[in-house]
């Protein structure tokens, strides 16, 4: 049976995904180590088959700024698919043990033509980081704690959110949405957790539904 946990591979055969998967080669990464590193040429594409990754910038007087957090089924290293040679902008570190299925730049740039899926396929991984930056960097310009919490989850709704049967779901951890409202961990469990008493969204361990979007627009601004 292939593997079919990725949306990379959606729409594909089983005979395909076994094709495509049998060119990568499967390495295991133990937790805090590096698999994309910033500023490196984009030689290998990665897709995250277990465990947990986090991206992450090194600036110019070596602080670390700790990015998106990614669960298996990612993409990694997206700009080895580009048409011309290009750096990785930014890191990439487990944070749990897990395994990576890795292609070299040429073997995955030849799939996508013969499988153009492929590309379709890698579209959403960009715009799910492009909405979770923009949230992000809107968070940035509120006033308070509060504002720039409300601002990111309905920034990720908007962006990243699917639909079930209690509201607008998101993937996502405490720890995330702290680190993207520029907040403590402690002050964004704080808020969800009085959210969550008041019904305007549910709260899992790693997920969001937000339940009551039009209650939440008043505490964004």
């Amino acid at each position: 049976m292939a593997y079919t946990a990725s949306r990379f591979l959606d729409g594909l055969t089983n005979d395909d995904i076994n094709t495509i998967l049998s060119a990568a080669t499967l390495r295991e990464y133990s937790a805090h180590s590096v698999v994309v590193h910033q500023g490196e040429p984009a030689n290998y594409l990665f897709l995250l088959r277990t465990g947990c990754a986090r991206l992450f910038f090194i600036t110019r007087d070596g602080r670390k700024v700790l990015l998106r957090w990614l669960p298996a089924g990612e993409l990694l290293g997206g700009a080895a698919l580009m048409p011309a040679p290009s750096l990785y902008i930014v890191g990439t570190e487990m944070l749990k043990t897990g395994s990576v299925f890795i292609w070299r730049r040429a073997k995955i740039r030849e799939l996508a033509l013969r499988y153009p899926k492929l590309l379709d396929n890698a579209l959403p991984f960009a715009l799910d980081h492009l909405a979770w930056f923009l949230a992000a960097q809107l968070a940035l310009i509120s006033n308070s704690a509060r504002e720039r919490l409300a601002q990111v989850l309905l920034g990720l709704a908007e962006g990243i959110g699917h639909h079930d049967s209690h509201g607008i779901r998101l993937d996502i951890t405490n720890e995330q949405l702290a680190n993207a409202a520029n907040i403590t961990l402690f002050t964004a469990s704080r808020f969800l957790s009085e959210w969550h008493r008041k019904g305007i969204i549910r709260k899992s361990r790693a997920a969001v539904v937000l339940q009551d979007r039009d209650r939440l627009l008043p505490l964004s601004v």
